[in-house]
């Protein structure tokens, strides 16, 4: 039968495929669109299974809260190059997912992935454009913050993104809770406070200190104060509330927060980001 150029155009909104993968498999369907959608699914169960041990480092990595802030989403679409990252039908494709992971609010990857995107899950999307781009595409990260408000800062360039939950709603929470969340992209703390840092790391950072310590020429009686002061030190400079404020290096974040409501804190963070 003849396939017509709206026939084509048709199939290619429905898929994002190439106008000539389209037509060629709505020729092989005689014309039958929901059949040429199940070939280009075909075809991109092929191009993944030969691509399944590429290595996908690039992406677009994107961050969102839902409607009344209570929870908030990172993931990262990650694909095999930057050319493919850049593109954007790709970034399109990483918008589509998250406005559904938003809407669905999926608890795990898994979850994430049984959700319904365009009549198909996302797992079956990501195969389905796999195809189309010819590239292996996965889901690389996937995390979930709840609070009583979610804020989220996007880097330019989606290769880094935030969320950061804040202990109440106060009236200035989007404006504070974005701020801290560029704190988080700038400084990459390793916990909220102290009491997020595991006892394998502090034990580490004891003992650097103590060498660095001994090769000074120090005598063995002060090396557990000294390498107390280096170890708050430590704590100051990587856990996120003791850091300096990015936009006034005169206060704690801890102190910029108290400012905004009294005893207003960060009770959790993710940060997630493509080789950085």
């Amino acid at each position: 039968m003849k396939i017509t150029a709206a026939d084509v155009n048709k199939l290619r909104k429905q898929t994002g495929a190439g106008m000539m993968d389209c037509k060629n498999a709505l020729v092989e369907a005689e014309g039958n669109v929901e059949n040429a959608v199940d070939i280009l699914r075909k075809k991109g169960q092929k191009i993944a299974a030969k691509r399944a041990d590429r290595d996908a480092a690039e992406g677009c990595v994107l961050a969102q809260a839902n409607a009344d802030n209570s929870k908030g989403f990172i993931i990262s679409l990650n694909c095999e190059t930057d050319f493919v990252a850049k593109n954007d039908g790709f970034v399109t494709l990483a918008q589509e997912i998250m406005n559904v992971v938003v809407e669905g609010a999926p608890s795990d990857l898994d979850a994430l992935k049984a959700l319904n995107i365009n009549g198909m899950t996302i797992g079956e999307k990501l195969i389905e454009q796999t195809g189309v781009i010819g590239e292996k595409l996965e889901i690389g990260s996937f995390e979930l913050v709840e609070a009583s408000f979610v804020a989220s800062y996007i880097h330019a360039g989606n290769r880094l993104a935030t969320i950061v939950g804040l202990s109440s709603n106060p009236a200035e929470a989007a404006v504070v809770g974005r701020d801290v969340a560029m704190q988080v992209a700038a400084m990459n703390p390793l916990a909220v406070s102290k009491d997020g840092i595991d006892q394998a790391t502090i034990d580490r950072e004891i003992e650097v200190a103590k060498d660095q310590i001994r090769q000074e020429g120090k005598p063995e009686e002060m090396l557990e104060k000294i390498a107390m002061g280096k170890l708050n030190k430590f704590f100051k400079d990587n856990t996120l509330l003791p850091q300096a404020f990015i936009k006034d290096s005169k206060k704690s974040v801890a102190q910029y927060l108290d400012g905004a409501e009294k005893g207003l804190t960060v009770t959790v963070f993710k940060r997630v980001g493509l080789g950085v």
